[in-house]
């Protein structure tokens, strides 16, 4: 339920933003959704005890100043509508859009073992060929006895597990006798 208002208030301020000015909101979107994994920010944007002003006025003051009137605007009517916990599926939608705007996405290599710049280039160029967008991925260490390769705005997940391997090798060999 939480995606699909996000989705609207994402689609209402890519309605009204510039090709440049989009740019500057993911930034400051993705500024204001890190303050979320604060346990005293979240806190905070939930209690009803805080006024909607000061929650406003809280996130305002993390962007800096020289903010954009229209985000300013959106994030006041965010709080008049007690809408702000929504900020972070918000910015996780607006990223999404651009990534599908720009046929560009990021993904994940996880494995035990580190990957040389090289593999994970060929990997990146074979999900271009495979999918038609660009992918940038990223590579996390994991207990992973293979790989396993995921771009989750396009659906993607490939795994390659030594030990599965091994078990279809062997049940191929046995049906085969």
């Amino acid at each position: 339920m939480e995606e699909l208002i996000a989705k609207r208030y994402v689609q209402a301020l890519l309605n009204v933003a510039s090709e440049n000015e989009k740019s500057v909101y993911i930034e400051a979107l993705n500024s204001i959704a890190s303050t979320f994994d604060d346990a005293n920010v979240s806190t905070m944007i939930q209690s009803p005890i805080v006024t909607v002003e000061a929650k406003v006025d809280a996130l305002l003051a993390a962007l800096g100043t020289g903010v954009d009137q229209k985000l300013v605007n959106f994030i006041k009517i965010l709080g008049e509508k007690k809408r702000l916990s929504l900020l972070p599926a918000i910015a996780a939608g607006l990223n999404a859009q651009m990534q599908k705007e720009s046929n560009a996405y990021e993904g994940s290599v996880k494995s035990r073992e580190t990957l040389d710049g090289d593999a994970i280039s060929e990997l990146e160029e074979t999900l271009k060929r495979y999918t038609g967008s660009a992918i940038k991925l990223d590579q996390e260490e994991s207990d992973l006895d293979g790989l396993r390769v995921s771009v989750d705005d396009l659906g993607i997940e490939v795994n390659f597990s030594k030990e599965r391997v091994k078990e279809q090798l062997i049940d191929f060999i046995m049906k085969s006798q």
